[in-house]
């Protein structure tokens, strides 16, 4: 549309007809229309059939198909084709996606789709080809399209017209809340899990003899969910009665397991029961993924054993391991447990999306119910009053056969013949010359015959003029009275109305309680066991290792505490730079020339036997970031860090500890500055000296703690214009050291000899002084040693 025509007045532009519109509302309008395009005919389900349309359509169209439950089966591809060509014009493949869901047991409660061939597995594995397998209905989905054939709801027009479908199904049973639903509309979503339908009908049962039930009485019926692939529900039940009150929360649902002893004090874990909507093959490859890594150091192993059922099998690493404790770690760290998210917001009469609570949602359904009885009631009176009509005149005409045989055999118009006769006499004339018969009901009108008794006479088979079809049709005459008054009572009565409704929700109970294959409760409930959280130390085996790092970041945990002397392989061009005794139990912190602080668990280091791996693969420390020290972590103790621009600080350990590869940023540097010195706090005075050869000691109480910063100035440097004419540091610092100042300082000279400066008060001085000359004999280099 060119530029033209986008106006606000709304006004053709010419003759075409073309009108003009801002393209804000153009937008607007359009989206608003998809919006709720997506929220009522895709993604929300409908609260009385608890159906989205295309799964609607599918049932509809097997059972147009006739694929009853105890019928054959067809081709998926002849019934997805079906529901395309009729009813969804969308893609054929997401509709057979959508008929494969509702067969899959481990992922429908009650299953609506009998599925023959390769309709996928809990392995997360997808169904085969729609041309591979077959389908029928089942007895649920039969049971939701009970009535569907009297009337019971409206239908409308399918896409093009020439069809008709049902706008929503006659559903016996709460689907809604038996299968459950999900899906993300435009702004919303729905997530409802699936429960049982004995304990819906239970509740639902109630609810007719108590309407003004409140929520938390419901939970007396309902107790919780009932996902398909079972689990434990480990929620509080303080916790269930908030979420089924407003329509949101969330249930904790844990894997089942139990432990098998294996004789001689061995033990595994089977586990019997996943989690619900979690795919066994990606939980075994997480669980593997664990024991790798060693983040489970308590797990030895991990078996898939299952055949039809599942069985999981977790070895220990140790017979000594408690099972509790490795079972509360691995919900911890994997999907044996999961958090079920409920949002119950669905479609009220097809039409509004609100969230709602149990007894909102079991109030449509029931609500829902009584309009079905009502409609069907209503087809069954005019049926019946229609078979009453054409009774009366069959027996007319076996009162009067003689004269309806003259009249069929002689009249030119033998139907308005019969219809313009007067039956009243000819039928007081048969009633004295035949006792057999009941006396007729009164007929509207006089003894005339409308055209429907004309026409059903005259289609009458001869076979049928014998006096005991005449005692037949006065006994269905008699029956259809009486269901006659039945059903006026039930239409004029409300308690006669529910009545009826409980009736029918007892015989759904019946039909799909304990005797039903999936009737019992899958999924059971159970407390969360308070276990003491196990530091991961304790996890670990405590075993001797020597921690090797080459200059170039290459690290190894070789066994035991072998000679730090010893001559060690690196590859080509490397050489050791940190090589120090540690055990599997501790942790180590890296502190990178950026500022930040990465721990390392010393269990989880590469083994010795090759050259180990880059660091930078286990920590995300950056490529220009360079390693400024490694060392053992030890509770309780304190670090002094300071940059190479004479800033730092003391910080304690215990602070920096991170629990992500990304690490912890403690220092921070700017302006060129990196990260210089790291050393462990050990005594009261500390000790610096500049590249530029300035010795300053200061007490070690003038540096403030902190857990994260720039610190404070250690020493003064002055500033000198550089070869690029740019202000540098005439210095720097070079090392940093803390003693006890009574004890002196010590540092080593060539040749590895130490000595001792007992003396140091001309050096001592304010913190953040310039310093002088270190003593005689300190290392050109400018290191403590």
């Amino acid at each position: 549309m060119s530029s033209d025509l986008i106006d606000n007045d709304g006004t053709p532009t010419n003759g075409s007809g073309v009108t003009k519109e801002s393209l804000r509302t153009a937008i607007g309008d359009r989206y608003l229309t998809y919006a709720l395009s997506t929220i009522m005919h895709r993604a929300l389900p409908d609260a009385r059939d608890g159906l989205k349309p295309v799964h609607r359509r599918i049932l509809y169209a097997m059972r147009e198909l006739r694929l009853s439950s105890n019928g054959g089966f067809r081709k998926s591809a002849k019934i997805s084709g079906d529901v395309m060509g009729n009813y969804h014009p969308h893609g054929d493949v997401a509709i057979y996606d959508a008929m494969a869901r509702l067969a899959q047991d481990f992922n429908v409660r009650y299953p609506l789709v009998h599925g023959q061939g390769n309709f996928g597995n809990i392995d997360g594995d997808n169904p085969a080809a729609s041309r591979y397998t077959e389908a029928r209905m089942t007895v649920a989905a039969e049971a939701l399209l009970e009535g569907l054939n009297e009337d019971a709801v409206n239908f409308r027009p399918n896409y093009d017209g020439t069809l008709t479908e049902p706008e929503v199904l006659p559903a016996a049973f709460p689907n809604l809340l038996a299968n459950g639903s999900t899906g993300i509309a435009v702004g919303m979503a729905t997530n409802i899990p699936p429960h049982n339908v004995v304990e819906l009908i239970d509740a639902s049962l109630h609810m007719i003899k108590t309407p003004d039930v409140r929520d938390e009485t419901l939970l007396n019926y309902v107790q919780g969910p009932d996902f398909p692939t079972g689990g434990v529900i480990v929620e509080s039940k303080e916790s269930m009665t908030k979420s089924y009150a407003t329509g949101r929360g969330s249930f904790r649902l844990r894997a089942k397991w139990e432990v098998e002893d294996l004789g001689r004090g061995v033990w595994q874990i089977v586990v019997t029961e996943i989690p619900y909507q979690v795919a066994k093959s990606k939980l075994i490859e997480k669980i593997a993924e664990l024991i790798q890594t060693k983040k489970v150091p308590i797990l030895g192993d991990v078996r898939d054993e299952s055949t039809e059922d599942v069985r999981l099998i977790l070895e220990p690493k140790s017979k000594n391991v408690d099972p509790d404790v490795l079972m509360n770690t691995m919900f911890r760290n994997s999907d044996l447990e999961t958090r079920f998210s409920m949002n119950m917001n669905v479609l009220i009469d097809g039409r509004t999306p609100k969230v709602c609570s149990l007894k909102e949602v079991l109030r449509a359904f029931l609500d829902h119910r009584q309009g079905v009885l009502l409609r069907r009631s209503q087809y069954r009176l005019e049926k019946i009053d229609h078979r009453l009509e054409v009774l009366r005149g069959f027996i007319i005409a076996f009162l009067n056969l003689d004269r309806v045989i003259d009249i069929i055999r002689y009249d030119n118009d033998p139907k308005a013949a019969l219809m313009a006769e007067d039956w009243n006499r000819d039928i007081a004339r048969a009633m004295t010359e035949k006792d057999y018969v009941s006396p007729l009901p009164a007929a509207d009108g006089a003894g005339e015959l409308s055209e429907v008794q004309a026409e059903a006479i005259l289609n009458m088979r001869l076979r049928s003029l014998r006096r005991l079809e005449e005692m037949e049709l006065i006994r269905e005459q008699d029956a259809l009275l009486d269901e006659r008054a039945g059903l006026i009572e039930l239409l004029g009565n409300v308690e006669v109305q529910w009545a009826r409704i409980i009736e029918e929700l007892k015989d759904i109970k019946k039909r799909f309680g304990k005797d039903y294959w999936r009737g019992q409760r899958l999924t059971q409930f159970a407390e969360a066991k308070e276990v003491e959280d196990v530091p991961l130390e304790a996890m670990i085996e405590r075993e001797p290792i020597t921690v090797v790092c080459s200059q170039m970041g290459w690290i190894r945990a070789m066994s035991g505490h072998i000679d730090l002397s010893r001559e060690l392989k690196f590859k080509d061009g490397d050489a050791p730079r940190f090589t120090f005794h540690a055990e599997t139990t501790d942790r180590l912190l890296l502190i990178g020339s950026n500022g930040r602080v990465f721990t390392l668990s010393a269990a989880n280091l590469p083994g010795g036997r090759g050259m180990g791996e880059p660091v930078r693969l286990i920590v995300d420390l950056p490529n220009e970031a360079e390693i400024v020290d490694l060392i053992v972590h030890k509770p309780g103790a304190k670090l002094l860090l300071a940059s190479s621009a004479g800033d730092g600080f003391i910080v304690p350990e215990n602070d920096i500890i991170a629990q992500t590869r990304t690490g912890k940023q403690v220092l921070n540097v700017k302006d060129g500055a990196v990260a210089e010195c790291v050393r462990r706090v050990a005594g009261d005075h500390v000790a610096v000296i500049s590249k530029n050869r300035r010795f300053l000691v200061f007490p070690i109480s003038e540096v403030p703690e902190l857990g994260r910063g720039k610190g404070v100035r250690l020493q003064k440097y002055s500033q000198a214009r550089g070869a690029q004419g740019t202000l540098e540091l005439d210095g720097g610092l070079s090392d940093i050291v803390t003693f006890n100042l009574e004890e002196g300082l010590s540092w080593t000279m060539g040749g590895g000899n130490t000595r001792t400066e007992k003396d140091l008060s001309q050096w001592i001085g304010k913190r953040a002084g310039v310093g002088k000359q270190p003593p005689h004999g300190f290392p050109r280099d400018n290191k403590f040693g």
